[in-house]
């Protein structure tokens, strides 16, 4: 069993065959799936969520605004997000954190919308789904000032080293890894991914970004998860069975589903 603890259905690249996606899913393996919410107004913040309530026993979401949009992120945002989280098919909030890669928001503006995420994570104690991009000891430090470990969460499609993933772990969070794992050239990220504990290790898509090797440059989608699991425990020496049952169940755990 595998669990895909990061992508877009919602996107509608994945969302205008969501029958066939799911269904080849399932056939890779794929048991569970979250599927992240990434607002950029009140409409939207819901979005993640209407596709999790249609699939309960398979789909788990998110809510939350992404450092790209953060210039959007309002008191009315907040607000819907607060209220949406408490639905019982969302078991995180974000994807947040800051990305100084692209700058579509103010670095200023991607900050505070962190912290205004962070503060709602631990108001309805939930986990965080952290995005962080060229900048990661500005991630660390936020994450240390609001005092992130109350609840924890996920860095998620991870893409720094192996420092970065321990300084993340003391703070209360795990390291989830995508496709990137699966580039020959990731060299960093491999090597994170073979000394991160087993108990805090978990694989993700993005999709429908970032397809891992062999399906590289195509667009990627849940069952492709199986080809980073793959990798990781091929890595890490493991069976790539275990491998999968060790991170679906970190992933139950984070995200708090019974089954």
């Amino acid at each position: 069993m595998l669990f895909d603890t990061h992508c877009h259905l919602d996107d509608g690249r994945l969302f205008q065959e969501l029958d066939a996606v799911l269904e080849r899913a399932e056939e890779a393996g794929v048991r569970r799936i979250t599927t992240i919410g990434c607002a950029n107004d009140v409409a939207t913040v819901m979005s993640a969520v209407a596709i999790a309530r249609q699939h309960p026993d398979r789909i788990s979401a998110t809510v939350g605004v992404h450092p790209h949009d953060a210039r959007h992120l309002d008191d009315e945002i907040c607000d819907a997000i607060r209220e949406a989280g408490v639905d019982p098919s969302v078991v995180a909030i974000g994807e947040t954190g800051l990305d100084f890669h692209y700058d579509h928001s103010p670095h200023p503006v991607q900050k505070e919308a962190f912290r205004k995420q962070i503060a709602i994570a631990k108001e309805l104690q939930k986990p965080l789904v952290v995005h962080t991009r060229s900048a990661p000891q500005e991630t660390l430090q936020i994450l240390r000032e609001e005092q992130a470990q109350d609840v924890g969460g996920i860095i998620h499609c991870f893409s720094e080293d192996a420092p970065f993933a321990a300084a993340a772990l003391d703070l209360g969070f795990v390291s989830s890894f995508s496709g990137i794992v699966t580039f020959k050239k990731a060299v960093a990220v491999h090597e994170a991914a073979l000394k991160q504990p087993a108990d805090a290790l978990l694989v993700e898509t993005d999709a429908p970004y970032l397809a891992p090797m062999p399906k590289r440059g195509k667009r990627n989608e849940p069952a492709y998860v199986a080809y980073t699991a793959a990798r990781i425990a091929e890595l890490r020496g493991e069976d790539p069975e275990a491998l999968a049952h060790t991170t679906y169940q970190n992933a139950l755990r984070i995200f708090g589903i019974e089954e």
